[in-house]
């Protein structure tokens, strides 16, 4: 009886998630299709349908296809990508407060970039190309640090540790990026200053083909470790009496949510919170499960991204606010309000 009662219950969990995927999906879906009609220049559903289609004019192809479809497809892969650093790390640290702009991800992938923009020129095709490589060099080296302060032999890494290393290695890097700063010409400067701020910046195609390789490999690897972070929960000492090669799959998780910061902060810019928001809206929706938490907090993080960029460019026309602010207007409060409840 208790048996059949607890499969009753599993199946509900799974139908439940299910559910919840495909509802977040149709959402992503409608902001979408509402961010494509939306901007300076208004475009109706029809006249976006008969572009889509080859019927627009010139100037709706152009508006459609080379300012707004690249910059909302980079929308939904660098919130989603954020998203699945932050669940990794929250996982693998057992911290609820780990985010890759908390623990320093970010600015480690910031620091790379405005060392790139000081001596370089952006404008080309080739540092398009290696900026989200650079960014990620910046980004595993921070998390590198943040792993080898915070682990303690016979402990491992303790989530207040982690998280208090993380901060201080934030500090550290964005004091060596305002010194930086102080060299850049004001053209450079305005730049960075637009890139600090979050606003999705590489809203081309040359950017959505920089970035879609990290995320086609990086997401499915993830992906598939769902069951390893479902153990990693349990504890070092349980999950090494389960068989678990803890110390290897924790690397190999650290580095991809490294990997996926980096290469989405060289696009998006500082936007921070993501990937503290969109694990925790998922956590509410679908539970602790990874099979269904690591897919929820991606769609969820694309959704928050996306709507903060559309928006951005809507309430103050024709000037726009970056995606970042207004991700930051949410989750600094939730971050403080999460911060109280923990113990």
């Amino acid at each position: 009886m208790g048996s059949s009662t607890m499969v009753g219950a599993e199946r509900k969990k799974k139908t439940k998630g299910i559910v919840v995927l495909i509802v977040l999906g149709l959402l992503i879906i409608t902001a979408f299709i509402i961010s494509m009609n939306t901007g300076f220049t208004k475009l109706s559903p029809l006249e976006v349908l008969r572009t889509l289609f080859g019927s627009g004019t010139p100037k709706q192809e152009l508006i459609l296809f080379e300012f707004r479809l690249p910059r909302i497809v980079i929308a939904v892969l660098i919130g989603a990508g954020l998203a699945l650093s932050g669940c990794i790390l929250q996982g693998v640290s057992r911290n609820a407060l780990a985010d890759p702009g908390i623990l320093g991800i970010n600015a480690g992938a910031g620091l790379m970039v405005m060392l790139f923009v000081s001596f370089f020129p952006t404008t080309t095709a080739a540092p398009i190309f290696l900026l989200p490589i650079l960014a990620l060099i910046g980004a595993s080296f921070a998390a590198f640090l943040i792993y080898i302060l915070s682990y303690k032999k016979g402990e491992g890494i303790l989530p207040t540790r982690m998280l208090l290393t993380g901060i201080g290695i934030a500090a550290g890097i964005s004091s060596a990026m305002i010194v930086l700063t102080l060299r850049l010409s004001p053209e450079k400067y305005q730049f960075v200053a637009t890139w600090l701020a979050g606003s999705i910046w590489g809203s081309n195609w040359k950017f959505v083909w920089a970035l879609l390789p990290f995320i086609l490999v990086l997401v499915p690897l993830v992906l598939a470790k769902a069951r390893v972070l479902n153990v990693l929960n349990l504890g070092d000492q349980t999950a090494s009496g389960l068989g678990a090669p803890v110390e290897r799959e924790r690397v190999i998780l650290l580095a991809a949510a490294a990997i996926l910061a980096g290469a989405c902060v060289s696009v998006s810019g500082g936007i921070g919170f993501v990937g503290l928001i969109g694990p925790h809206l998922a956590r509410r929706l679908v539970g602790p499960k990874h099979q269904f938490l690591l897919p929820a907090s991606a769609l969820v993080g694309s959704f928050l991204v996306l709507v903060a960029d559309t928006l951005g460019r809507v309430i103050l026309q024709p000037s726009e606010i970056p995606a970042g602010i207004l991700v930051a207007i949410l989750g600094a409060p939730y971050f403080l309000y999460l911060l109280s409840r923990t113990k």
